[in-house]
């Protein structure tokens, strides 16, 4: 898990004025101090000094100035999107399935059934989010069109919670007692509601998968301060859209059940629509990277490309390989790597190159990509094996939702004689600790460790998703001898079929810390490795590849769940039944952790054999020179 370069990295980033590397023989710096320039080209070169490196235009598509745009006072604005996104999403998240059996009158296992689709669906629409933003429109224009969408849909789901003719008559106890029951929700009530709850699902694609790719993109790589102040941007940012979840879990849903659910739903879409207009405001301070077409393409060119020249040997020296150097252009190039060396063929001239079909006066991309484009598809190829192994973590987290849930309602939840605390509330010990904890990671943890690494992040980023699955997997078998104890208590007071189990919820609380703790470790680490390491022409697919390992992961418990429940189904339910004082949910959570530990020693393989993304650093502002 070593980086390339990371001595030199580390030396640049703690600089604050780092050594300049000399041009090229074909380069030259625009120095005003160069002879034969006059005062004009001076005050030119002054201008040009204050430009960010990295080529971000500002929204007319001028270069971004740097005293004038990004760095944090962008990030706070872009902050305040996303983090009133996740207020409003878990807002409703939290409680439909409440909304759903309660006011809409459906079958348990249906509206079980309906969330899950849902949110699925929620976690899988940023990969098109990410075509869309990375190709064609850019990362602002993308929030900015999805935001509309997000509020759109908002206001249509607090329509439907809202107005009469949009929900079914309220069930009172003459109706439960009846025959006929409740009266349920009418096809066209139906639809409306889905409409808008998928509706959201669409605009929350475009949000997720372009807000992190586009406050990292507030900060130049190429100046060492920026650089590190970036890499403090994952921390503070989970911070962030952690105090939104708590929001939505403790304060909304206290007043969906206590005010009513127009309010519930009302507030955060009044919040979400103000976080949308300061967004807007904002607009001059923001640096753009423009879109450089579909990654699709790009990754299909260099496939074919291979395939057509597949007989055709790579040189030994990756010098002789086609590569462009457009010093006019600040896209940063690739260096040449050694692994999945078939893909090289992609980038070998062809021995008549007159006779190959030009596109703007270079060779055509089908024909021969540039080493630049064949190192972005091995970065994503060679992504995926990590991509893979993180998908069991979202698999037992899956779990505070559901079996966590589950197992404490069945305890002692009782806070003083006059309170008991829901179980949906426990989760608030996971956000809880995530805000107390990350703090102190990147304050004390990050510059303790790097004495001991020389890494600038403390960990490498590897290092920290490998800690994160380890913790992982403490907290489910942490969880599942927590549910021994439980069974223990309900042998022993003869609980088995009726009443609270005499055991406080609060034994849960280990597994619930340990979860947020795990959560600094491997969620933060999981969004900054693909942000980080995906191609800078697909941060926003690298950011939506990390989105969906929670919905493939969610997935993933799902087919555990019916697998387990199929093959041990027995009298008493199985390890996972109605009665789970009758059950042994604690086999399940056994399995869950060898399971999460065999993938922790598959992670820990494929990251000794990841090679991390290393950039060709460009001098600033350079010409090529004509003489």
């Amino acid at each position: 898990m070593h980086e390339p370069g990371q001595d030199l990295k580390l030396e640049m980033l703690l600089e604050d004025d780092p050594p300049v590397p000399e041009p090229p023989p074909h380069v030259k710096y625009m120095s005003g101090s160069s002879r034969g320039k006059d005062a004009s080209d001076k005050e030119e070169m002054q201008v040009d000094e204050g430009r960010v490196s990295d080529g971000s235009v500002d929204i007319r598509g001028h270069p971004c100035v740097k005293s004038k745009s990004g760095n944090w006072k962008a990030c706070s604005l872009i902050f305040g999107c996303e983090v009133c996104e996740r207020v409003a999403f878990y807002a409703i998240s939290s409680n439909l399935v409440i909304y759903l059996t309660t006011v809409l009158h459906e079958d348990v296992s249906t509206s079980a059934k309906n969330v899950n689709n849902w949110g699925g669906t929620t976690f899988m629409t940023p990969l098109l989010g990410a075509f869309v933003g990375d190709a064609f429109l850019g990362r602002y224009w993308t929030i900015t069109v999805s935001s509309v969408c997000y509020i759109v849909s908002l206001v249509c789901v607090t329509m439907s919670v809202s107005l009469p003719a949009l929900k079914p008559p309220v069930c009172n106890v003459a109706m439960l007692s009846s025959v006929t029951g409740c009266q349920k929700a009418s096809t066209s009530q139906i639809c409306f509601f889905y409409f808008s709850l998928y509706l959201m699902a669409l605009g929350a694609g475009g949000i997720k998968s372009c807000v992190t790719a586009f406050a990292g993109d507030q900060f130049d790589n190429n100046d060492p301060k920026e650089a590190r102040r970036r890499m403090s941007f994952p921390n503070w940012w989970f911070v962030s859209i952690s105090f939104g979840t708590m929001l939505s879990v403790s304060i909304l849903v206290y007043v969906q059940d206590n005010v009513g659910w127009a309010w519930g739903y009302g507030v955060p879409t009044a919040i979400t629509g103000l976080a949308t207009l300061a967004f807007l405001m904002g607009t001059p301070l923001y640096r753009h990277q423009i879109p450089s077409g579909s990654p699709l393409t790009r990754v299909a060119q260099v496939l074919c490309a291979a395939v057509r020249k597949w007989n055709i040997p790579v040189p030994t020296n990756p010098e002789f390989l086609y590569e462009v150097d457009d010093a006019s252009s600040f896209r940063r190039r690739l260096p040449h790597t050694s692994s999945l060396h078939f893909l090289d063929k992609a980038a070998v001239k062809p021995s008549d190159e007159g006779s190959m079909h030009k596109v703007d006066g270079r060779q055509s991309p089908w024909e021969v990509c540039t080493v630049t484009q064949v190192e972005e598809v091995k970065l994503l190829v060679r992504m995926l094996p990590i991509w893979w192994t993180n998908l069991m973590f979202s698999a037992v987290f899956a779990q505070v939702g559901t079996l966590f849930l589950n197992q404490g309602s069945t305890m002692d939840r009782h806070m003083g004689p006059n309170f008991e605390i829901p179980a949906a509330s426990m989760p608030l010990f996971i956000t809880a600790t995530i805000c107390i904890f990350l703090p102190l990671y990147d304050k004390y943890f990050v510059p303790f460790v790097r004495g001991f690494t020389g890494d600038i992040r403390g960990l490498t980023l590897l290092q920290r998703i490998g800690v994160g699955q380890i913790l992982s997997s403490l907290s489910i078998a942490v969880a599942a001898a927590v549910e021994m104890r439980r069974l223990k208590v309900v042998a022993d007071s003869g609980s088995m079929d009726f009443g609270q189990v005499p055991i406080s919820i609060f034994w849960l609380l280990p597994q619930y810390v340990l979860t947020g703790i795990c959560e600094v470790f491997i969620s933060v680490g999981q969004m900054e490795f693909f942000l980080d390491q995906a191609p800078d022409s697909m941060r926003s697919l690298g950011n939506a590849l990390y989105l969906s390992t929670v919905a493939v992961g969610s997935f993933v418990s799902s087919v555990l769940v019916s697998i387990v429940t199929r093959i041990t189904y027995d009298s008493n339910g199985g390890w996972i039944g109605n009665n789970l004082n009758r059950s042994h949910m604690d086999y399940f959570y056994w399995l869950l952790a060898i399971l999460s530990f065999a993938n922790t020693l598959a992670f820990v393989w494929c990251a000794r054999l990841y090679t991390y993304k290393s950039m060709h650093v460009r001098p600033r502002m350079v010409e090529r020179s004509h003489s």
